[in-house]
């Protein structure tokens, strides 16, 4: 994997597209302090639905998570980095591979993964029923 170093060594992708930036706030967090596992996974599903809405021209629906990696917590205040790439596309359906960079709010900068996942989506219809991918 091509990456870019941080001052702290911590490489960001090169070899992937940034598809969404975002700050939590406290209103994201839970009892101890974190940001809420769920709040990480709704920001994922935005950022993995970016480039295979390129490929469906239309209406996708997320059909699978197939795996997803809590790495280490996430802050208040974190600058989140959420890249993408395209790891599989089939008939009707598109996986995308997902991996989230925290800037801690106190050094910016430097980075710490903190998340991966693995997101498929499918091309629908307008009755909710798969259909194929345009071939480009």
């Amino acid at each position: 994997m091509s990456t870019n170093s941080s001052p702290t060594g911590i490489q960001l992708p090169t070899n992937e597209e940034l598809v969404l930036k975002v700050i939590p706030m406290p209103a994201d967090c839970n009892a101890n302090g974190d940001i809420f596992g769920g709040w990480v996974m709704a920001q994922v599903d935005l950022a993995g639905s970016v480039i295979p809405a390129r490929y469906t021209q239309g209406r996708m629906a997320t059909v699978a998570v197939n795996e997803f990696i809590f790495k280490q917590p996430v802050r208040v205040g974190d600058i989140l980095s959420f890249f993408s790439k395209v790891s599989r596309i089939g008939r009707t359906s598109i996986t995308v591979k997902v991996e989230v960079y925290a800037e801690r709010f106190h050094s910016q900068g430097q980075y710490v993964k903190v998340t991966e996942a693995s997101v498929t989506y499918v091309a629908i219809d307008d009755d909710g029923k798969p259909r194929e991918i345009p071939k480009p």
